[in-house]
């Protein structure tokens, strides 16, 4: 069972400002590959899942930015940690 959510937005810096959103969405495809359960929201991405692995997906996204020429970059993260588990359904049912 998932422990936490934790919402990203990554923000990668290009030389001469360059177009980012190849970069998110390849930060995107980094989530997607970690098998984790994910939601794209239009400011941010949220994750559900044990609090390590996430952490661990999260250096894995920078880590990819800065492969595809990215100078450096910033992420905005939000955790909601509850040991006994949570979920992403949980905090939003009575919305549905």
């Amino acid at each position: 069972m998932a422990n936490a959510l934790v919402s990203i937005q990554i923000i990668p810096k290009l030389k001469n400002g360059g177009d980012t959103i190849p970069l998110v969405d390849a930060a995107i495809a980094v989530i997607d590959d970690s098998g984790v359960k994910y939601e794209v929201h239009p400011l941010e991405t949220t994750m559900e899942g044990q609090l390590t692995k996430l952490f661990a997906v999260i250096e894995q996204m920078n880590r990819k930015m800065i492969e595809l020429g990215s100078l450096s970059v910033i992420s905005q993260v939000k955790v909601f940690y509850k040991p006994d588990g949570t979920s992403m359904d949980r905090l939003t049912e009575k919305y549905h």
